[in-house]
């Protein structure tokens, strides 16, 4: 569960940082605004590991062998990505002038595309994948109020140190898996 808990705040600290943004950049934000933006995180948050999960396991029969590199090399790479972005002074996600429904859809999808990849990395892995795309789910949606909130308040300061210790901690949730196969405990 530990595991699923820091999966899912790492795979949010995209929508935290959107967040973080529009609270800052959209006029007169507030509670319903950060509401509806944690609404759109969370529920594509936790629908994209689903697809992904579901797209895994059917070919699952096929990959078992190498099972574990597919989770660690997908979550290594996801991890890596934005250690890099982080380090590289990578660019900003696009704060939103205004939440119109749209908008948040193409950022909902924009910030969830991660969640997808690590839902088929965890067809390989023991997972109840229920479990785990709500918490996904509720972690993103709690994550992207407070940030709104937050950015309403505090400015920027946030995004790039979150993402940097997200990647991080992806890229070692891969090594463990890895090495928990590669040494059979």
């Amino acid at each position: 569960m530990l595991e699923i808990l820091l999966i899912a705040v790492s795979l949010a600290l995209d929508a935290f940082a959107v967040s973080v943004s529009s609270g800052i950049s959209v006029p007169g934000f507030g509670w319903k605004q950060a509401l509806k933006m944690g609404l759109y995180f969370g529920v594509f948050q936790a629908a994209m590991p689903l697809i992904g999960w579901f797209l895994g396991s059917s070919l699952s029969t096929y990959i078992v062998a190498v099972d574990h590199w597919i989770a660690f090399t997908l979550l290594a790479l996801i991890g890596g990505r934005m250690v890099w972005g982080t380090l590289r002074g990578g660019e900003e996600e696009e704060a939103p002038t205004d939440l119109s429904a749209g908008r948040l859809v193409m950022l909902a999808v924009a910030t969830s595309i991660d969640a997808l990849a690590v839902g088929v990395s965890m067809a390989f892995m023991d997972v109840q994948i229920g479990v785990a795309a709500t918490v996904i789910g509720l972690v993103a949606f709690a994550l992207s109020v407070v940030g709104g909130l937050a950015g309403r308040k505090l400015g920027g300061l946030f995004q790039q140190k979150a993402e940097l210790v997200g990647g991080l901690v992806l890229i070692g949730i891969g090594i463990k898996i890895l090495v928990e196969h590669l040494t059979g405990g």
